[in-house]
């Protein structure tokens, strides 16, 4: 009986390994298709924000304030240098 015990066991543990062995592989292909969907969408996002950027651009030019500063970044704001010698 030991040797059909030692069969079964081996069997068994060949079977486990290949479990393990397929699980993996279809978590490693879930885990791809879901990258590449990722990355596919990050790719999109970057190409509509460069189409926002150009129709921003372009809208700029259209009403001639080509030159003038962004509206981020106010034109008068200077931030005076800060010296160390502050005794407050």
């Amino acid at each position: 009986m030991d040797g059909h015990d030692a069969d079964d066991a081996k069997k068994s543990t060949a079977d486990m390994t290949a479990f393990v062995q397929n699980l993996l592989q279809q978590m490693q292909s879930r885990f791809q298709t879901m990258s590449d969907s990722i990355v596919t969408k990050i790719d999109e996002m970057g190409n509509r924000i460069d189409e926002l950027e150009q129709s921003i651009s372009d809208l700029r030019t259209e009403m001639g304030v080509e030159g003038s500063p962004s509206p981020s970044v106010p034109p008068s704001v200077k931030e005076e240098p800060k010296s160390g010698n502050d005794s407050a």
